[in-house]
């Protein structure tokens, strides 16, 4: 288990010491009553609560980043309409000043005769049809400028309804955003709080379980033949995103990031993808929705693996069976076995592209793979 969390449960020890240090002498009134001790619960059933409130976490961090993703997008339409309805009303008023100017003209046309009645006076024939002519641009060019200046204003006044609308969706996003980001919050706190709780002994044997957990699932499936014999070289890019990726080793997970000096799961392989010059989407959910599902056998390093029936974790396959992940809250970037968590499937960011002739796996830190492998696996999956 993570540094951070065995303090909050030192923490916690102190604190409950303090609270049941006997009184002074002259202060005690009645001797306490003997309670019952508090019967331990088994280290199973607490790592299955444990990791299963973990996952809770990770399931409405992976929402509130969708959320995050949304809220962006209507960020940019809101501007981008605010700066279509600027032009509009900019060429509302041109359109205005030369309607009124179109008045002013009528306006002066009738003090004295029309140009059409000078027109049937004239002497000069010549002269007549010349007049003619330019009569004929007054009046088409009066004609374009009102029907420039109608335009004009049912342009505006659609432009204001939609920005009006996007303004009100922007607003909404925000709202919800807020309202997932309690959550995590509050999810996050319920795991401290189980975490403070618990014994250092407790830990301890809560760290070796799901040590062993991991390694027993991890050599279940590397003997089923599941994965490739061999580690196939990827893609160009692919070897840039594991690159990335091993370059973060060290750095802390934390919720709703995506670098450079923090990550959550999906914010590391979505940022690592887009060092390599692919753009992927930012949630757990949408790389498994969005990217070519490819199987187990043929994965390559640079692929995503995802993790659990919702989707609500991912990796980065790194090949031999292993995988760089941002693991949990509490924990660091590491490298980790792919069974780490029950696995739901891979994707491929980059299906077309072709594997590069030669590879050379990036050289690993001797601390890669220390810290915590998982914290999500359920005995219910």
């Amino acid at each position: 288990m993570s540094g951070r969390f065995l303090r909050l449960a030192c923490t916690a020890a102190v604190a409950v010491q303090a609270v049941l240090a006997p009184a002074p002498a002259h202060a005690r009134t009645a001797p306490a009553a003997p309670t019952a001790p508090v019967p331990e619960r088994p280290v199973a059933e607490l790592l299955t609560d444990l990791q299963q409130r973990y996952r809770q976490a990770e399931q409405a961090t992976e929402t509130y980043n969708a959320t995050e993703e949304r809220l962006e997008r209507q960020r940019a339409t809101v501007d981008r309409l605010d700066d279509e309805l600027a032009r509009s009303r900019r060429s509302l008023y041109s359109s205005r000043a030369a309607a009124g100017r179109l008045a002013r003209q009528q306006y002066q046309s009738a003090t004295g005769l029309s140009p059409y009645l000078r027109l049937l006076l004239a002497r000069d024939p010549q002269h007549a049809l010349d007049e003619g002519h330019v009569i004929g641009q007054l009046a088409r060019e009066r004609a374009r400028t009102v029907g420039r200046l109608t335009d004009d204003e049912q342009r505006r006044s659609a432009l204001t309804r939609r920005a009006r609308t996007a303004l009100d969706t922007q607003l909404a996003l925000a709202a919800r955003q807020k309202k997932q980001r309690d959550e995590v919050r509050s999810r996050l706190s319920d795991v401290e709080r189980l975490l403070a709780a618990l014994t250092p002994s407790q830990l301890t044997a809560l760290a070796d379980l799901e040590r062993t957990g991991v390694a027993d699932a991890q050599r279940e499936l590397t003997t089923s033949g599941a994965l490739p014999a061999t580690t196939p070289p990827p893609s160009q890019e692919g070897d840039r995103a594991v690159r990335y990726a091993v370059d973060q080793l060290g750095k802390p997970y934390r919720w709703g990031t995506a670098g450079p000096l923090s990550y959550d799961c999906s914010g590391l392989t979505q940022q690592a993808w887009d060092h390599a010059g692919t753009a992927i989407p930012r949630t757990s959910q949408e790389q498994w929705a969005g990217l070519r599902h490819i199987p187990l056998a043929d994965l390559r390093p640079g692929d995503l693996v995802v993790y659990f029936p919702e989707a609500t974790h991912v990796a980065l396959y790194l090949g031999g069976g292993k995988v760089v992940q941002a693991p949990r809250p509490g924990a660091r970037i590491k490298v980790s076995p792919i069974a780490a968590n029950p696995i739901l499937g891979a994707v491929r960011p980059d299906p077309a592209a072709a594997p590069l002739p030669r590879y050379t796996p990036p050289r690993l830190p001797p601390t890669a793979t220390q810290g915590p492998d998982d914290g999500y696996r359920s005995t219910n999956l």
